[in-house]
Formats: C-alpha cells, sequence, structure tokens
C-alpha cells in the first residue's frame, strides 16, 4: 500500500623502553605501522566522541531507557519525487523494541501492525498477513536500520567498527559524519549537527537479492522539540535511491505513557485494546 568499515581490530601496543633514538632507517617498517595504529586509535576515538555527544544530545538515559511511544501526525507518500495524496492522519504507538501500531485516516479504519518478524494489515474486512516482499521486507529493513536501534543497540555489540569521516554539509547543516558497522559488514551512516550535536541525516545502503541493484536508503530528521527530557525530531523525511519516499509531521509526542500489548494483536476485541 501506499501508505540503517570494515571492523577495526585494533591491538594495544607497548612502545619498545630505551628504543634508540637514531634517526637512521632501523626498523621503518614498525614506525610506519606504529603510525598508522595511532592514526586509527585517534579515528575511532573521534568517532565515540561524536556518537556519546550525540546520544547526551538526544535527551542521555532518558533517550537510550525509553521502553513505550505515542505519537500523532499527519504523512505524507511521494512517487518519483511527487506526492501522491494529501496527507493521512495516523496515529503511532510503540513498545521497544519490535512492537508497532499505525493507525491511519480520520477514522483509524486502517491498521498497520509490527510485532516481532510478522506484519498485518487491519481493516472492516479483518486481519491479513502483509506480503513479505513488497511491504513487510521494506519495514523490517527500515526498523533494523532505525537510528534507536544503532544507538541502542548495535553500539553494544560485540565487533563493531567506528568510522570518523570529517565534517560535511548534510541537509543545508555543517555536520560531523561518522559510519558504523557491525560485525555483519552492515553500515549505517550518521551526520550529527556540529552545534547542537543532534543526528541531522542516517544513510544506508542494502542490495537487491533478484536484481543485485544496490539501493540507498535514507532519512532527514528535523524541527527537534523536547519531550519529557529526549530531543524528538517531529518533521522525518525518508528518501530512497535520491528521490523523496514519505514524509511525516508530528503534532504531539509522548513517552512511556502504558501501551496494552493488545494493541499488537491484530486479531484482539476493541474491548481488550481498551
Amino acid at each position: 500500500m501506499k501508505y540503517a568499515i570494515i571492523l577495526l581490530w585494533l591491538t594495544s601496543f607497548v612502545l619498545a623502553q630505551g628504543a634508540p633514538s637514531s634517526t637512521s632507517d632501523e626498523n621503518p617498517p614498525a614506525e610506519q605501522n606504529s603510525s598508522s595504529l595511532s592514526t586509527d586509535q585517534a579515528n575511532v576515538a573521534k568517532a565515540k566522541t561524536i556518537l556519546n555527544q550525540g546520544i547526551q544530545a538526544l535527551g542521555g538515559q532518558a533517550y537510550l531507557t525509553w521502553q513505550e511511544l505515542s505519537q500523532e501526525g499527519r504523512a505524507y507518500s511521494f512517487h518519483h519525487g511527487e506526492a501522491n495524496s494529501l496527507g493521512t492522519l495516523f496515529w503511532r504507538f510503540k513498545k521497544y523494541p519490535d512492537k508497532e501500531r499505525v493507525e491511519l485516516t480520520k477514522k483509524r479504519d486502517v491498521v498497520e501492525i509490527f510485532n516481532g518478524d510478522k506484519g498485518y494489515e487491519v481493516t472492516y474486512k479483518g486481519a491479513r498477513n502483509m506480503d513479505p516482499k513488497d511491504e513487510l521486507d521494506p519495514y523490517m529493513r527500515r526498523h533494523h536500520y532505525a537510528l534507536e536501534i544503532v544507538l541502542r543497540e548495535w553500539l553494544n555489540q560485540p565487533g563493531i567498527a567506528l568510522f570518523y569521516e570529517g565534517q560535511t554539509v548534510a541537509a543545508q547543516k555543517e555536520t560531523d559524519q561518522v559510519t558504523v558497522m557491525n560485525s555483519k559488514n552492515e553500515a549505517v551512516t550518521l551526520n550529527f549537527d556540529v552545534n547542537s550535536h543532534l543526528p541531522v541525516k542516517k544513510k544506508f545502503t542494502w542490495r537487491d537479492p533478484t536484481d543485485k541493484e544496490r539501493n540507498v536508503e535514507e532519512e532527514i530528521f528535523d524541527n527537534y522539540r523536547m519531550v519529557q527530557n529526549i530531543m524528538t525530531p517531529f518533521d522525518v523525511t525518508r528518501i530512497y535511491n535520491g528521490e523523496m519516499a514519505a514524509q511525516s509531521f508530528l503534532t504531539s509526542a509522548s513517552y512511556n505513557q502504558p501501551v496494552n500489548d493488545n494493541l499488537f494483536d491484530p486479531h484482539a476485541t476493541p474491548e481488550k485494546r481498551k
């Protein structure tokens, strides 16, 4: 329907005590390796600093520990960069890490439910399983590379690699760019505003298993507002292969308000969902 580099295994090293102070060409490979290793360590340390600043700017522990999220707003979809609707009202309920419910239209009579690796659409006709290729897989991929998943889970996994890639302009802002890669060689590039340290853009690539084409997905985060000690982007733009694919604009958001688990059951009766 219309309606997310290479692992640096840096080993510790100790400079030889009492090494000769000669300026000759003795042991040039060791000197070069030490210099290279020191540069790599400095790069990783810079990347960690940028990521930590970003997490603190988002709210620190409040951001890292929220469990429930409720949002209201309006969403727009695009085809070849052109809006194909006047916008759809939505209500979103999330329970970290893998439960989400989105109610669409003014009557809230079209519902998308994601629970673990399952996806459903619920209408007046009842519940149906989402099509794996066209509906569920794209959602699961975006969830896997979601900003909160990268910052709250990837960074705590073994075998993670961090690269600081310097300053660059992203979404018309001067940013620090960092790439995070996990042990599966899956990479996410993040851009943080050099002044506020808030995330500005997220980008990841993936190769289609059918046509083998490389695809690029990006998200732009803007209009941050403080909500219960968490900086929340009220405007999010999704870009697919260089073309605008979707936009959402929040009107309200709240964290850690109890969310009924039955909201994520496509077969639950209205009485159970209350």
